[in-house]
């Protein structure tokens, strides 16, 4: 059951910590850089890089919009102080409404979207001045059902938090100890005043997350699915979510011409003979 699943946080916290030591570090470099929403998401990568890499070695930004929530900030200053590590707020407001000026009738979706890559950007400029590599954010719940910004939230180097489901997250979260402030409120990616993850998804984290592991994790029929007790409307509405989101999980698919195509045939180490 979903609720068994990775009850060993000890265990867990260990793989995941070591997950990001050996990604950083085995390529040559030691920072990292995360974006610092004040969510629980993004506060339990930050424990979990400052627990694998020191928190010298983390940078959190936060890069609020005019809109933003007061409260989003005070929990991402309380992450930054229960850590300790180095951190930076930078305004994206006089960087995005330039853009949304000419393009006046643009809705909520399309202007957290551009928020959301203008805020990529930011975190890539930082880690190309640091000398270090990004770290996601993204919950496996919200991957499957496409709940991310192509480019934009989704874009990482690696991400630890990519194989929990958003109730792993918090039952890891609460064994961490993170501020249960960030804990007990409601998700958000605070893209627009009163936005919630749940409200715009149209289905509650818990139930959605039963279903998707049994649906994935367990590779269970639709007709298993319904005689577990999910119903059948439920079952065909995020079985097509995450269908219409396969192409946020993958890379840009090349057109194969030759004999050994990027990302095809060339992309394994051992292509690099070393």
């Amino acid at each position: 059951m979903l609720s068994e699943l990775k009850r060993n946080y000890p265990a867990l916290t260990k793989l995941l910590t070591q997950f990001i030591q050996e990604e950083v570090t085995r390529i040559g470099l030691h920072k990292t850089v995360i974006g610092l929403s004040g969510g629980i998401d993004s506060a339990l990568s930050a424990f979990l890089t400052s627990a694998a890499l020191g928190p010298e070695n983390v940078l959190c930004l936060m890069m609020p919009y005019k809109t933003s929530s007061a409260e989003s900030l005070i929990d991402a200053e309380r992450v930054i102080k229960q850590l300790g590590v180095r951190s930076e707020r930078i305004d994206i407001t006089p960087m995005v409404d330039p853009f949304f000026q000419i393009e006046p009738d643009m809705g909520n979706i399309r202007m957290g979207n551009v928020m959301a890559r203008q805020r990529m950007i930011v975190l890539y400029d930082r880690s190309s001045r640091e000398n270090g590599i990004v770290i996601g954010t993204g919950n496996k719940t919200e991957i499957l059902l496409g709940y991310t910004t192509l480019f934009g939230d989704s874009a990482c180097a690696i991400n630890p938090l990519g194989d929990l489901y958003k109730s792993q997250v918090w039952k890891l979260a609460a064994y961490l100890d993170i501020p249960k402030e960030i804990i007990e409120k409601a998700p958000s990616a605070d893209l627009w005043e009163g936005q919630t993850d749940e409200t715009e998804l149209g289905v509650s984290y818990k139930r959605v997350d039963e279903l998707l592991y049994f649906m994935v994790d367990e590779r269970l029929s639709t007709d298993e699915l319904i005689a577990k007790g999910f119903e059948e409307s439920f079952v065909t509405k995020i079985t097509g979510m995450i269908q219409r989101a396969q192409f946020k999980r993958v890379p840009p698919v090349i057109a194969k011409i030759s004999q050994r195509t990027i990302g095809v045939d060339f992309r394994y180490p051992r292509d690099w003979a070393t």
